[in-house]
């Protein structure tokens, strides 16, 4: 095995992970003086993980704060993440992650990233939540521009296969930059390499067989090797390998790498049935945002994994568009025949739903109150007659965006060891997100957990690296 004795091979810091976390520790740490290598094991074209397909993160503030409106408050935050949890939570590191949020929208923009208002379809989240001009791409891209431009060393195709630990620190990286095995020597290292969710194997261990039926709407080189690596040599692991950002999404998605594009956020106004054509769960229960990433998880424990949102005319265009047109009919039998549904079933599923509705004031953006009577399960909210033709359909199938099974960290992003604290070794993002997130998930958090510990990760690696 060659070991060239070259400087981006022996750097102050090398970050491994080529998105938001990666990247804004990598940041980080040079402004802070430190020579820093980056090893991103996509190709070009594909860097920045997860992160091309974002658009927005979750933001604590006083007060306006640029495109943010109004207020949204440390304990209102945290009260929303407890919700979607169930509390299963590190709450020291939950508040300091929405603490720090409100200082990384200037520093955000300070680096290139650009912000704009809330669209059509998501005004429930101007409060909480800054969108990116130019979606995650463009976050990724500015990132990149201002990295090189500061003289990190980005390397792709850079797929790192081994971290040698001895007792308390990483001595050595392995990896296969362009097809080369090199090994480089960094006095510290970050990873921010992501989940496992990628490695079908892996999920179909967890999960079961049926994890086999999954879509992953994410990066297709986030197959947890750097993660599989570190726990076999002992670091400590956090969070459940079923749990996962889990949404439903169109169920012609591509296997790997589909994105945001393919997520449908219709289920609010729909009837949402499984093969059967039976309903499973209450599609009002709360707001989208708080909402969407459960719908995943109750897809994946549908026969075959699949299932259908039924909505009318009225609803068409009440939510974002769908990047496929939706299957359409005119009568409830002919959307079945579409689907691929038992008609009689849906009819009667229609039926009892319509029969259940009652008389009120429908608002599409916010709670109504608009429920159903005497039918189980309930829907909550925005419960009206699916009625006037033309209908539609959509196929779901559960799409996992990543996997919580992560490196327990502390509150400075410090990987904890089997003797414990590694005195070399730092984690920020999805490879460190189940910390924070036990179960379930808060639209936009992702990207905050990214950004707040990428950037304690980078200073504390800096500060360390002497």
């Amino acid at each position: 095995m060659s070991k060239p004795d070259t400087a981006w091979t022996r750097p102050d810091v090398l970050v491994v992970g080529g998105g938001n976390a990666a990247m804004t520790a990598a940041l980080t740490a040079r402004e802070a003086g430190a020579t820093v290598t980056v090893l991103e094991a996509a190709p070009r074209a594909y860097r920045g993980g997860n992160s091309r397909h974002t658009r927005n993160f979750r933001c604590m503030h006083s007060g306006p704060l640029g495109v943010l409106t109004g207020e949204y408050g440390e304990d209102e935050y945290f009260d929303d993440l407890l919700r979607v949890t169930e509390g299963k939570t590190d709450r020291d590191l939950a508040r300091l992650a929405i603490r720090s949020s409100e200082e990384c929208y200037d520093w955000m923009q300070s680096h290139g990233v650009r912000f704009q208002p809330s669209l059509s379809g998501t005004l429930s989240l101007s409060r909480t939540n800054a969108f990116f001009l130019g979606g995650g791409k463009a976050l990724v891209n500015a990132y990149y521009a201002q990295a090189v431009a500061a003289g990190v060393s980005v390397h792709y195709n850079a797929e790192v296969t081994h971290l040698a630990v001895e007792g308390d620190r990483v001595t050595q990286v392995r990896a296969s930059v362009n097809g080369g095995e090199c090994v480089l020597e960094p006095r510290s290292v970050v990873v921010a390499s992501g989940g496992f969710q990628a490695d079908v194997d892996w999920l179909a261990r967890a999960w079961g067989p049926a994890a086999r039926n999954f879509l992953i709407r994410g990066t297709p080189y986030n197959c947890g090797v750097v993660l599989r690596n570190l726990l076999d040599q002992g670091m400590e692991s956090v969070g459940d390998p079923t749990q996962c950002h889990a949404v439903a999404i169109d169920g012609r998605a591509p296997k790997f790498d589909g994105g945001i594009v393919t997520r449908l956020d219709c289920v609010p106004f729909s009837v949402v049935v499984n093969r059967d054509a039976e309903r499973f769960y209450d599609e009002g229960e709360d707001v989208w945002p708080k909402r969407y990433a459960i719908w995943g998880r109750l897809v994946a424990a549908q026969p075959d994994q699949v299932g259908y949102a039924i909505i009318d005319a009225r609803s068409r265009a009440l939510f974002m568009p769908s990047v496929f047109p939706p299957a359409k009919a005119d009568t409830i039998e002919g959307l079945a025949a579409e689907l691929g549904l038992p008609a009689g079933a849906l009819r009667r599923t229609i039926e009892e739903y319509n029969a259940a509705c009652q008389a009120g004031t429908f608002h599409p953006t916010e709670l109504d109150g608009l429920g159903t009577k005497g039918l189980t399960p309930p829907k909550s909210n925005w419960a009206r007659p699916i009625s006037e033709p033309p209908f539609f359909g959509y196929a779901l199938r559960p799409g996992v965006t990543f996997t919580y099974l992560g490196l327990r960290v502390d509150e400075t992003a410090r990987v904890t060891g089997a003797g414990g604290r590694m005195r070399n070794l730092w984690a920020a993002g999805e490879i460190m997100a189940g910390s924070i997130l036990g179960q379930g998930y808060l639209a936009g958090f992702g990207m905050t957990i990214g950004t707040v510990f990428g950037r304690i990760a980078g200073r504390e690696a800096a500060r360390n690296a002497g």
